[in-house]
């Protein structure tokens, strides 16, 4: 007579609370399978909340409104980015007005970039968050250079315009991150430590 092996839970399905081509890229880079949801959150600020409060809110916001949708075990992703200008919230900027506005404003400035984290796998009640933030220097960007770079790179979805993976990095002096991913959406050190805990590990 053998003795039964013990049955193991099945590993929980993971679900990226986001449609962002970019946050899918970065974390296709872990190796895990996984499924895209949009959270459809409402990404205004509230009343005097400061750019990493807003950041964390709805990276919360996001993973509760992507896993209220599943029925099964699931672990949620649900991130945000918010460049901060000396305290200015500056998110997507969704025009090419406003993206000129922004880089006009930003241009020989220091900004603060917080990218925020959520994970949950909700049947373990499980649920951790963590922000990092990346502090970056603009050059003294012309109008003309500006205007370049806006025509090439077109990247009104992107927290402040600027798309650091691509053409934007022309746009830096400096970058000064504990996490190179996170510039660009998805702090990818910090998620897969999260992802661990919550019982996915890329390295499994």
């Amino acid at each position: 007579m053998t003795n039964a092996l013990p049955t193991l839970p099945p590993s929980p399905r993971l679900v990226l609370g986001s449609t962002s081509p970019y946050r899918r890229e970065l974390l296709s880079r872990l190796g895990l399978p996984f499924d895209v949801a949009g959270p459809d959150v409402d990404e205004s600020a509230l009343p005097g909340e400061g750019p990493a409060d807003l950041a964390l809110r709805l990276a919360v916001a996001k993973a509760h409104a992507v896993a209220e949708r599943q029925a099964d075990d699931v672990v949620v992703i649900g991130s945000d980015q918010v460049a901060d200008l000396n305290g200015m919230h500056l998110g997507k900027p969704g025009n090419h007005a406003r993206a000129v506005a922004q880089l006009q404003a930003m241009r020989g400035q220091e900004v603060r970039f917080h990218t925020a984290v959520c994970v949950c796998r909700p049947q373990q009640h499980f649920e951790r968050t963590v922000l990092q933030t990346v502090t970056v220097r603009f050059r003294d960007l012309s109008d003309a250079h500006i205007e370049r770079y806006l025509q090439l790179e077109r990247p009104y979805d992107c927290a402040g315009s600027a798309k650091a993976e691509g053409l934007g990095i022309a746009l830096l002096s400096r970058i000064d991150s504990q996490d190179p991913t996170a510039l660009i959406g998805l702090p990818l050190i910090d998620t897969a430590e999260l992802l661990r805990q919550a019982g996915l590990d890329p390295l499994a």
